[in-house]
């Protein structure tokens, strides 16, 4: 396997320019397993909008606009990258979606009043900006992560994540029944109906258990009293959506050098799944074409910034829906995104969204966050401890400057209050230590052994 992706990756490597012929795929089941990969990824979608404007204290009616926006958005990204534009695209099964990588330091900018929502689109925009001018570059960054950092990073994600799913569950942050018996039984209820589906329940019921979930979970809520649907029935069936919503975007410099951080992460762990679907596909991808996907992650993050919404990213989830259902035309991911973006234009459906009760998304939020941190753990459980005990002090010290913000929420209340955004993010201290301990301690590898290991490392991936 290692040695197929480096050849796959290869740029010697004789690769056309579109990609390989797959047989036609009857347009009724084409709908049908675009709507597929919709449903397997909604949930995750949808996480992030809910995480950062019930963390913003937003009203129902914005956050539902955020919801309505991340799913346009999702769709025009989604298109961008498995139809293309010139220059811009893998051309590839690739459904996009909004990286979790992005939430702790995009609240830490909201929370501050100098910042705000309008800071947080600045520093989205710059970091669009800023995928589309490196993209060619990042595959000379992937030396820098390998899976021992890779893996820690994405250990930690999970855990600072967990925080909110853990208040989710006892009924949200502020709410006066906080912890109410009522709450934790639903949340428990959903997260036994997840794992039941997912013990025995096979195929598309298997991929889509966490949404189904909070389906179920919303109609015994519903039967407790629990869900508001006064909203639903006042927002309209459809609108548009419009660019720069809550106002134009303010530039910040260190926002915006925290996002273009989180930007590198993001386009290195993209790196890795393109060549994993090079290799189920069958579709070698080299260079140019790497660079392409890319600078689609890039300028989907920047319509991103443009459309009220956050930095975008290629889901794991459904590229490995691309393994289990041997469906390899890109039409099927195309048709998906223009699902995607026709949801986004149903306010009806956003103000659902937004009626979940918290203890709903608490069950499903467990299961979601601890599978990105058990993605990390099972990363790291390829790297070698045994034979190179300076991996373990990698692991321990940047796992221990991850945990500050969330552990000891004051501990940089004295540093220069323009580095908050970085400062309080755990997931981008743990990024810049990881990077710096693995090159005190191993240095730089090489490119091809990094390449084998992203495509390995993006193998294991599940739910982030």
């Amino acid at each position: 396997m290692g040695e197929r992706a480096a050849t796959t990756a290869s740029p010697s490597a004789a690769v056309p320019e579109e990609p390989v012929a797959t047989a036609p795929v009857p347009p009724t089941v084409l709908g049908l397993l675009g709507l597929q990969h919709v449903l397997v990824m909604y949930a995750g979608a949808v996480a992030v909008p809910l995480i950062v404007g019930r963390a913003l204290k937003l009203s129902p009616e914005d956050i539902a606009i955020l919801v309505s926006a991340d799913l346009f958005a999702c769709g025009i990204a989604t298109l961008i990258q498995s139809w293309g534009l010139p220059g811009i695209g893998i051309r590839m099964p690739v459904m996009m979606g909004v990286t979790f990588a992005s939430v702790t330091p995009m609240i830490a900018m909201g929370a501050n009043p100098e910042l705000g929502l309008a800071t947080i689109y600045g520093s989205v925009i710059a970091a669009g900006l800023f995928g589309l001018l490196v993209a060619p570059m990042i595959g000379r960054l992937l030396p820098l992560f390998p899976p021992v950092v890779t893996g820690t990073i994405i250990l930690v994600i999970g855990i600072s994540l967990m925080k909110v799913g853990v208040n989710w569950a006892a009924g949200g942050v502020g709410n006066p029944n906080y912890g109410a018996p009522l709450y934790l039984g639903i949340s428990a209820f959903v997260l036994v109906t997840i794992l039941a589906i997912t013990r025995y329940a096979t195929g598309f019921v298997n991929s889509a258990s966490v949404l189904i979930g909070i389906v179920v979970g919303m109609l015994v809520a519903a039967a407790f009293g629990l869900v508001d649907l006064a909203k639903v029935g006042a927002a309209p069936w459809f609108d548009v959506i419009r660019p720069f919503h809550f106002g134009w975007p303010r530039f910040d410099l260190v926002s915006a050098i925290t996002l273009c951080i989180v930007m590198i992460v993001v386009m290195i762990e993209s790196t890795g799944m393109f060549l994993a679907l090079a290799e189920i596909t069958a579709d070698p991808v080299d260079e140019k074409r790497l660079t392409k996907g890319l600078r689609a992650d890039g300028l989907g993050t920047l319509v991103g910034g443009i459309f009220n919404t956050f930095p975008y990213t290629s889901f794991s989830q459904n590229i490995g829906l691309v393994g289990v259902t041997g469906v390899r035309s890109r039409m099927v991911t195309v048709v998906g995104g223009c699902i995607m973006l026709g949801l986004g234009l149903i306010p009806k459906l956003a103000a659902l969204v937004e009626a979940v009760p918290p203890c709903v998304l608490g069950g499903a939020g467990l299961v979601m966050f601890g599978m990105v941190g058990a993605t990390g753990a099972r990363i790291l459980g390829a790297v070698d401890f045994a034979g190179n005990r300076n991996n373990l002090f990698i692991v321990a010290v940047s796992v221990g400057f991850g945990m500050i913000p969330l552990v000891a929420p004051a501990f940089f209340k004295q540093m220069p209050h323009a580095l908050h955004p970085l400062l309080e993010s755990g997931i981008l201290l743990t990024a810049i230590v990881a990077v710096l301990l693995n090159l005190f301690f191993n240095g730089l590898g090489s490119t091809a052994e990094a390449r084998d290991a992203a495509v390995r490392q993006a193998k294991t991936a599940e739910a982030h």
